[in-house]
């Protein structure tokens, strides 16, 4: 039986593997939070490799805060980048492949189409650089990965922008939300089920992959299409505005829509972000 180690357990991500992991018999999973395996003590990890052997490692541990990496760049880099290249040596030495969860924000947005695995990426933030350079690392160190960049992920899981959305509606709160981005919206759900893919076909076309719902949106559109799907009555209806941009202190891209012709390759079905949107909530009994 093949061994699937998951880093960053608790995160959004990680609950989301969990919660399917029984559908796949033939793994066996060990699912460690960052309190239990902490990546970027490398003495700790390569201790834990030398202990059980693992074919699969799926690293869903990041320092994720976009705005807090800008003043916190060493703690950005230490788990984003450092503690990667750790886990890539690691894993070279344990002949176990790496499947390694990077972002859309490794692009400066400049583009007017959406972006392949092979354009020049260039992050304008903190986030996206150490993201940048854990993609690097891995890049150097190992032949055996998949490295997977996403965009504007949520779930019924942790913070993020769905979950605040779904908040702030509830309380009828005035809601300013930005058109100046565009991307799209990607259920991690969709995310983890790509991943688990990759595992169930032992698919050896190692590389870096894109990996998003289908479609495009800005961040007002995500906002009012999750509270059209509440389906809330008139007079508890929030306010919702447009703003064409507010200021914020780590740069975001405009545009990072990403292009998916190489995934497909694995997976052909990816759900368009509305209808993955509008399954979410169904589910939840949100609609």
């Amino acid at each position: 039986m093949k061994t699937v180690l998951v880093t960053g357990a608790n995160g959004q991500l990680g609950k989301c593997i969990q919660k399917i992991h029984k559908n796949y018999p033939e793994f066996s999973f060990y699912f460690k939070s960052s309190q239990q395996l902490d990546i970027t003590n490398q003495e700790r990890v390569s201790h834990y490799f030398a202990k059980n052997n693992i074919d699969y490692c799926i690293n869903c541990a990041a320092y994720t805060n976009v705005e807090l990496a800008e003043t916190e760049q060493e703690k950005a880099y230490l788990v984003n980048a450092e503690a990667v290249k750790n886990l890539a040596i690691i894993c070279k030495k344990s002949n176990t492949t790496l499947i390694h969860v990077s972002t859309d924000y490794v692009f400066d947005g400049t583009s007017i189409k959406p972006y392949t695995e092979e354009d020049t990426t260039n992050p304008i933030s903190i986030y996206g650089a150490s993201k940048r350079q854990g993609e690097i690392y891995i890049e150097e160190h190992l032949t055996t990965y998949f490295i997977l960049r996403t965009s504007w992920l949520y779930s019924e899981f942790g913070k993020n922008f769905y979950k605040t959305i779904l908040q702030k509606a509830a309380e009828k709160a005035n809601l300013t939300i930005t058109t100046e981005q565009t991307g799209t919206p990607t259920n991690a759900n969709d995310l983890a089920d790509s991943i688990l893919e990759i595992l169930t076909k032992n698919h050896t076309e190692y590389g870096i992959y894109n990996f998003s719902n289908e479609g495009k949106a800005t961040w007002y559109d995500f906002a009012r299409e999750i509270i059209s799907n509440m389906k809330l009555s008139e007079e508890k209806q929030p306010v919702l505005q447009e703003i064409a941009s507010y200021k914020t202190k780590a740069e975001r891209p405009v545009y990072s829509v990403l292009n998916k012709t190489k995934i497909k390759r694995i997976k052909k079905d990816i759900p368009e972000w509305k209808a993955s949107l509008k399954n979410l909530m169904l589910k939840h009994k949100i609609t």
